[in-house]
């Protein structure tokens, strides 16, 4: 008898909470106590696209594509536009979380073994990058002059972009005449959009029109135009990657096959689980967005011998970067159909990054040489060289500038850039070369003698005046923990005498290698025999290798 009334109270207390103490039955009777009755039970959208099976529903009413709610209560609003069909694609595509769940926590993946938890709200853009990509994003700083141009240009009377502008003019007249511009790096716009824009401005009667249309020069075109083709409908995710190609981090990571391997590839690290993160030294909650936060901070102290160095970045930056590195959710085994612009960038080499030479420069090269090509040292690493110095430019000819790029310092910090390492096109590494000349305002030198190998000297005396004036920096052996590695075979290969002799002549303002031709408290001046004599010795450790 006990045993049957206690087996009577087991199915009470478990028909009780299945059928009135469950979460979701709460949600819909407080949503119903404020929008008005609609039949409750669990909802799910089953995507036909992808073919998840989704539930929040259940609890986000007013986001179920069949339900029109008042929408007093927050779970009875509707989703905000997107041009998907939510019917189509469900919603964890997206926004991640365990579709099926009907309890929030389960549902938002806040429980362990769950590998892909709810997207924070905040970087809400960021599951774009579940199948979109962005195509030819230029620097933070162009993106910047770009939208100046258009806000200088007032295009925001007409038209809106990304919630701003179409303002309304006095007497009501010229306010919102034009598209949305939201989303016109998606939709595309035609090759003569100012012609049409002027000739409509003279045709037309309304001074608005008359007078709306400034006078743009090619730079000024070319910069709007860059900056338009970048809005997709994701302006947080496209100002993240702009700092990222800003901050030089492509020539350390690759992203979608492109980009340096001295640090992990990056193409999916929105999806990285957070389970098997080190929390150790995170402050916070233990989800991915807080750790890539925490390490882009101070890499080092989130993860002991990380070569990433610490960049000083303002909160603003750091939100940013963790932004971007959230939308890279690319996955291969996903069975989600290509949209244009995953198709465009992974099989007919489209780029996400402008191939303009400055912002190629920025996103590969910045990280160590500098932005302005300056030159770097962080703690722990050797110094990178002032690829923009005049001094240098001035004694590196193209073919060196080409080769050094293409070919890298196997055993140090610079990879090789060519495609097969890096994924630079030849036309590429063209561009930063051309784009170094061009802010310098230095040409590639002529040679000062018609062959490369022309030095003959005394190696022994050679080898005595670089131990007294060169080792200190470049090291004994020329390993260069101080100073370039002039012992690398692909310097000694690439270098010509002329190059190593002038460097030597001249040195590098701005940097610890003075010149050897002019007086100085540090060292005698050294006479041209003697200058030889040191590139004699240099040499012998190409023949000794």
């Amino acid at each position: 008898m006990w045993s049957s009334l206690g087996v009577v109270v087991v199915l009470l207390a478990a028909a009780l909470e299945e059928n009135v103490l469950r979460q979701w039955r709460r949600v819909q009777a407080e949503v119903a106590a404020s929008d008005g009755p609609f039949s409750t039970g669990i909802r799910q959208i089953v995507g036909t696209t992808g073919g998840t099976v989704d539930r929040c529903t259940t609890c986000h009413i007013g986001m179920d594509p069949a339900e029109r709610l008042i929408g007093l209560h927050r779970l009875a609003r509707p989703h905000p536009p997107v041009p998907h069909d939510l019917g189509e694609f469900g919603c964890t595509v997206c926004h991640g979380g365990q579709g099926r769940a009907t309890e929030s926590a389960d549902a938002h993946g806040d429980v362990p073994f769950w590998p892909e938890p709810l997207i924070p709200l905040r970087f809400v853009e960021a599951g774009c990058g579940t199948c979109h990509t962005q195509i030819g994003v230029p620097t933070l700083e162009r993106l910047a002059q770009g939208q100046a141009v258009l806000e200088r240009s007032d295009c925001l009377s007409c038209h809106r972009l990304d919630g701003r502008g179409g303002t309304i003019r006095p007497a009501g007249v010229g306010g919102m005449e034009g598209p949305d511009l939201s989303v016109i790096g998606r939709r595309g716009f035609a090759s003569d959009w100012y012609q049409v824009h002027q000739r409509r401005a003279r045709e037309n009667k309304d001074p608005v029109w008359r007078d709306c249309i400034p006078d743009l020069s090619a730079e000024e075109r070319q910069l709007l135009e860059e900056y338009l083709q970048t809005r997709v409908g994701t302006p947080n995710v496209v100002a993240g990657q702009a700092l990222f190609h800003s901050l030089g981090c492509r020539g350390c990571h690759k992203v979608s096959g492109v980009g340096g391997t001295e640090g992990p590839d990056l193409t999916a690290i929105g999806l990285r689980d957070p389970a098997r993160l080190d929390f150790t030294n995170v402050q916070g909650p233990h989800t991915l967005a807080n750790w890539l936060s925490a390490h882009t901070r101070d890499p080092a102290k989130i993860v002991p011998g990380s070569k990433m160095p610490k960049l000083l970045l303002s909160d603003a930056q750091v939100e940013s970067l963790t932004y971007y590195l959230l939308s890279l959710r690319s996955d291969p085994s996903n069975k989600l159909p290509e949209p244009i612009d995953r198709t465009l960038v992974e099989r007919m080499q489209r780029r996400q990054f402008a191939t303009d030479g400055e912002t190629l420069f920025a996103a590969f090269c910045s990280g160590c040489h500098g932005p302005q090509g300056e030159g770097r040292r962080f703690p722990g690493h050797p110094p990178a060289p002032a690829v923009g110095n005049p001094d240098f430019l001035a004694v590196a000819d193209d073919a060196f500038l080409l080769a050094t790029i293409r070919d890298g310092r196997p055993g140090r910090r610079m990879p090789a850039f060519s495609e097969a390492e890096v994924g630079l096109h030849p036309e590429e590494i063209d561009s930063i070369v051309e784009y170094l000349r061009a802010r310098s305002g230095v040409p590639s030198p002529q040679p000062l003698h018609s062959e490369q190998r022309w030095v003959s000297a005394d190696t022994t005396r050679g080898q005595a005046l670089f131990e007294r004036w060169c080792a200190g920096c470049h090291g004994k052996d020329g390993s260069g923990p101080e100073a370039p590695a002039l012992n690398h075979p692909n310097l000694l290969q690439t270098a010509s005498d002329d190059f190593l002799v002038e460097t030597i002549r001249r040195g590098r303002r701005g940097t610890n290698m003075e010149g050897f031709a002019s007086p100085s408290l540090n060292h005698p001046v050294l006479s041209d025999q003697e200058i030889e004599a040191i590139v004699a010795y240099i040499r012998t450790w190409e023949t000794a290798k």
